[in-house]
């Protein structure tokens, strides 16, 4: 008889660890989301040093804004952290063809990768879609 592969529910410590992982990685997303769109000049400074024109500023702070709210509302939060991935692909991307250190380079996907852990640890759906090791316990 085949097993059922459930996530058990959600407990508390699971569940605040899981939304303080969210909450660092949206508070530093919405920080560098409003210095894009306010366009401070050392925000103008640095996307001149990676080569992108000061012009699109504010469309790169806008479409950042706009997928962060897609991940805080509970009922798109994974579709906002697929949007968000991308998006730090792209932030990877660009730190790896201007040759950055390799903080710069991994410091995006270690954002995402904390973006995904703490939907992970606060979400029962997502866990059941990727369990990473058998949830269920023992055989009956």
């Amino acid at each position: 008889m085949p097993r059922e592969t459930t996530a058990p529910s959600t407990s508390p410590a699971r569940r605040r660890v899981g939304i303080g992982l969210s909450g660092f990685v949206v508070l530093f997303m919405v920080f560098d989301s409003v210095i894009k769109l306010m366009r401070l000049p050392m925000v103008t400074a640095a996307q001149i040093l990676l080569g992108i024109p000061d012009s699109l500023t504010m469309t790169i702070g806008a479409i950042s804004m706009i997928c962060l709210i897609v991940h805080v509302i509970p009922r798109t939060a994974v579709l906002g952290a697929i949007l968000m991935t991308a998006y730090l692909g792209g932030a990877t991307a660009i730190q790896v063809r201007i040759e950055s250190s390799a903080f710069s380079i991994v410091f995006p996907g270690m954002l995402g990768l904390l973006l995904w852990a703490g939907l992970w640890l606060r979400d029962d759906r997502l866990r059941a879609l990727v369990p990473f090791r058998d949830q269920v316990g023992a055989r009956s």
